[in-house]
């Protein structure tokens, strides 16, 4: 499923959780699963929050390192 794929990345997406609220309901075995636009819009938001959302990646190790402190 979609939200289980991405459900580790729902900490780096702002408003994840009460963004896909609807998609979620309709997993639970007692909803009948009927998708609407609304639900096509949803999935849509998420997709483009996932794709441009900054992602902290592990730095190479093979190139220097410059660390900039911040003076206050």
């Amino acid at each position: 499923s979609f939200l289980g794929s991405v459900g580790y990345y729902r900490r780096f997406v702002e408003g994840f959780s009460s963004i896909s609220i609807a998609l979620t309901k309709l997993t639970q075995k007692t909803t009948k699963f009927q998708w609407f636009e609304a639900c096509e819009k949803i999935f849509q938001e998420l997709k483009t929050r996932l794709t441009t959302t900054l992602i902290l990646i592990l730095p190479e190790s093979t190139q220097g390192f410059v660390i900039h402190p911040e003076l206050d």
